[in-house]
């Protein structure tokens, strides 16, 4: 046997190895059995894999991004095996790994239940034991098509081969623009078929190399997406490399429900999504009202300080107005459909810059009105999906604190770099404090409008804002928006989820669309840059965001109500009204508890409430002219002055400190 010299890399280290003919990867690293797959010139491959003389040979760890997806993507084939076996007339859909987890799409006469669910966890548990190979093979596209003749949506996808990807989200686990492969699970001992799917892989080397698993839930799904397709059920499920991490995933998941705003905003009265409004409209009750008050009066308080100019735009616009902008052509799917009076077209406001720049356009500008800072609370309109449609993270109809700055190139620099201080400042003023920058650029897709040599110096200049502040930047290419690239603020919540917040981006496109022009120093007529920032991104979306983050115990500054006397008795409500009359003329948000209920379930309604305050009084208390503090942790501080107790409160709110 010859022999084949290959490169192993690990990190940073490069070792060469010579080996013989037919040696595969799995053979490079014996008794690593956290390694999964191999990358071969960029590419996964199987560790069944026969390396090549020349080759670079990377390990792929279980752990890993793509090792994590292997072990998802295997665990759908067996969760889909496991449905076949129990479920004989069930027709493959798709089943590509997620973040988190896995799914697998079927078409099945009835719905999987709960208890379907359970029975099919078992049969993969068993296939899991088994210790099923994953099989490799390659097939044509004539070979595909007999071989999965009673599987109506794999023949469909050969068909699309080439152009899967765009055609249905995660058929590129299954079919790519290469040659076609099948991948068989074969029993361990007899090397017999068990089961078969059109896959690309690569895959775990056997069943058994999978840590842990479990299945999540079912839900209808449309075959690629599109409403005029058939409806498919899909099964979720998530798989982790061992069973204290998926321990550790159920867990996180626990909590995360018990955060739900949905859960929350309902328990503590605060907005609802009524039916006769329909998905993704949201009404804000009182309680509600008072936290969405505090959040927009401190912005715009903020806002004043930084000398931007408020402004106000209507809900409606004749349509040319986005064609003006781009916007139609570039995102009228997410626009709602037209509406017709006047023999004309109109459309809900889906976004506010457009009708900034008829602002700036009013009248003539000058190089000394630069910059200019638009400020607005602007309720927009997006026609989003009902199936993505989730509480206030993502609705229809929501209110952006959106901000548009016009500025010349020389000033964009320390724009940009105060802008994105701004926001980051003004984030951890509501007690977010772990961020990540995301640069979005164009890629080669028609998708976006503008010069090469406009996009690069907006990108660059974005670039050096975004390392100015010191935090993580990832790249994210292809994300940018059609007219500009931009730079997202990613903000950790108290539990470790990441969300998007800020956005802020240059845009030197608009202007142009639109004819913006200022009078420069030397009488010349030149276009500005427009700069367009959204800090919460939506108010309804930054309440959600909060309100999982606190998980509804708001801060006292936050707080609907800050303080609720409960009184030991009867006799003491007097007392309580007036400490209460005396923290409102400070400006506190204080109520006194004079229902008939007893003192001990006064105190549980208000915990459950998370009120930051509870103020107790009794004989005592009256006595010293006194009260005591209960927090919302149970503890308890006694005999504190009335003055001082309210200047306790008062400070904690002005300090926005959490208690």
């Amino acid at each position: 046997m010859s022999d084949v010299r290959v490169i192993i890399q690990r990190d940073s280290e490069r070792e060469e190895r010579v080996v013989t003919t037919g040696t595969t990867a799995a053979e490079l690293f014996p008794g690593e059995r956290s390694i999964v797959a191999a990358r071969v010139a960029g590419e996964l491959k199987d560790l069944a894999y026969a390396v090549q003389d020349g080759e670079e040979i990377e390990p792929v760890e279980i752990t890993s991004e793509d090792g994590l997806n292997i072990l998802r993507h295997s665990t759908a084939h067996v969760m889909a095996q496991a449905v076949q076996e129990i479920f004989p007339e069930a027709k493959l859909g798709i089943g590509p790994p997620i973040k988190d987890g896995f799914y697998y799409d079927f078409d099945v006469k009835e719905p999987f239940t709960p208890e379907d669910l359970k029975r099919i966890e078992k049969k993969m548990q068993e296939i899991q034991k088994r210790g099923q190979k994953f099989s490799r093979r390659v097939t044509t596209d004539e070979d595909a098509r007999v071989e999965l003749a009673d599987e109506p949506y794999k023949l469909e996808l050969i068909g699309l081969k080439g152009n899967a990807a765009q055609a249905a989200d995660g058929a590129d686990a299954e079919v790519g623009s290469g040659e076609l492969t099948i991948y068989d699970n074969l029993d361990a001992k007899t090397g017999e078929l068990c089961w078969k799917d059109l896959c690309r892989g690569p895959h775990l080397p056997s069943t058994r190399v999978i840590p842990a698993f479990k299945l999540m839930r079912s839900a209808a799904a449309y075959w690629r997406g599109s409403e005029n397709n058939p409806q498919l059920q899909r099964i979720y499920g998530t798989a982790w490399p061992s069973k204290d991490e998926l321990k550790g995933y159920l867990e996180f998941l626990a909590e995360a429900e018990k955060r739900d705003h949905r859960k929350l905003g309902a328990e503590l009265d605060l907005f609802s999504f009524p039916e006769e409004l329909g998905p993704g409209l949201a009404v804000f009750h009182p309680k509600g009202g008072v936290i969405r008050k505090v959040m927009e009066d401190y912005s715009r308080r903020r806002h004043e300080a930084s000398g931007y100019e408020f402004v106000n735009t209507p809900h409606i616009s004749k349509e040319h107005l986005f064609e003006t902008s781009g916007h139609l052509p570039h995102y009228a799917e997410g626009m709602f459909p037209p509406i017709q009076f006047d023999e004309q077209n109109y459309r809900l406001k889906a976004m506010n810059c457009p009708m900034h720049n008829l602002i700036f356009k009013s009248r003539g500008r000058s190089y000394r009105e630069l910059p200019l800072r638009l400020f607005e609370f602007g309720t927009v309109y997006r026609y989003e999906k009902s199936g993505v449609v989730h509480g206030l993270t993502r609705s229809r109809g929501f209110t952006q604190d959106d901000s548009h700055i016009y500025c010349t190139k020389e000033q964009m620099p320390e724009e940009l770099d105060k802008l994105l201080t701004f926001v980051l400042d003004l984030l951890r003023d509501y007690g977010l404090t772990e961020f990540e920058l995301e640069l979005s650029t164009r890629d080669d897709s028609d998708k976006f409008i503008g010069t090469d040599e406009d996009w690069a110096e907006a990108t660059e200049a974005l670039r050096l804002a975004a390392e100015k502040q010191n935090l993580p930047l990832v790249a994210d290419p292809g994300g940018a928006a059609y007219y500009g690239p931009k730079i997202s603020v990613q903000v950790k919540d108290a539990i470790g989820r990441s969300w998007q917040m800020s956005t802020l981006q240059v845009d030197f496109n608009q202007p142009k669309r639109f004819g913006l022009e200022y009078t420069a120093a030397d009488g010349s007529r030149q276009q500005p840059v427009m700069l367009h920032r959204a800090l919460f991104g939506s108010i309804e979306r930054f309440f959600g965001v909060l309100l999982e983050h606190y998980a509804g115990a708001f801060p006292a500054w936050l707080a609907p109500v800050q303080a609720v006397g409960i009184p030991i008795g009867d006799a003491h409500v007097p007392y309580l009204e007036e400490f209460a009359e005396k923290a409102r003329a400070q400006g506190l948000r204080v109520e006194v508890d004079s229902s008939s209920d007893r003192m001990q379930k006064k105190i549980r309604n208000q915990q459950k409430a998370k009120v930051p305050f509870m103020v107790i009084a009794g004989d005592e208390d009256m006595s010293a002219g006194s009260v005591s503090f209960r927090y919302r942790d149970g503890s308890q501080e006694n005999g504190i002055p009335v003055d001082e107790a309210i200047a306790k409160i008062v400070k904690v709110v002005e300090e926005r400190a959490q208690v």
